[in-house]
């Protein structure tokens, strides 16, 4: 039994470290969906900035970050997986402001594998 907690131990650490530089090569500035927005990414989340001065009124932005690690199963808690999942926004925000996303969350731990805006309201 200790045998296979240390060898469980062992590969838990090493898929951690692997998320980890993972994330950090693929960080970055990049263009949103929305083309007058940028995206910036870290480890754990991301921030967007509009500029889109020709928007409708009372379209609304969302940004949305893909995460990879530990969450919770939709609507079978206390049940939890490993793999990917959308991390928790603040809100919207509007198309001359900045919007946030994490992978961290109550029930959630992962990396940021990527980001895009989508239009929240139009």
């Amino acid at each position: 039994m200790r045998k296979s907690l240390i060898a469980t131990a062992r590969v838990t650490s090493a898929a951690v470290v692997g998320l980890g530089f993972a994330a950090v090569i693929g960080s970055g500035t990049a263009q949103a969906a929305p083309e007058d927005c940028v995206i910036t990414r870290d480890l754990t989340g991301a921030t967007a900035s509009c500029h889109d001065d020709d928007a409708p009124a009372g379209r609304e932005y969302a940004l949305i970050v893909d995460c990879w690690g530990l969450h919770g199963v939709p609507n079978a808690f206390p049940l939890m997986a490993v793999g990917p999942y959308s991390g928790s926004w603040s809100g919207s925000f509007s198309p001359s402001g900045t919007g946030a996303a994490s992978c961290l969350g109550p029930f959630s731990v992962g990396t940021a594998t990527g980001a895009h805006v989508a239009i929240y309201r139009d």
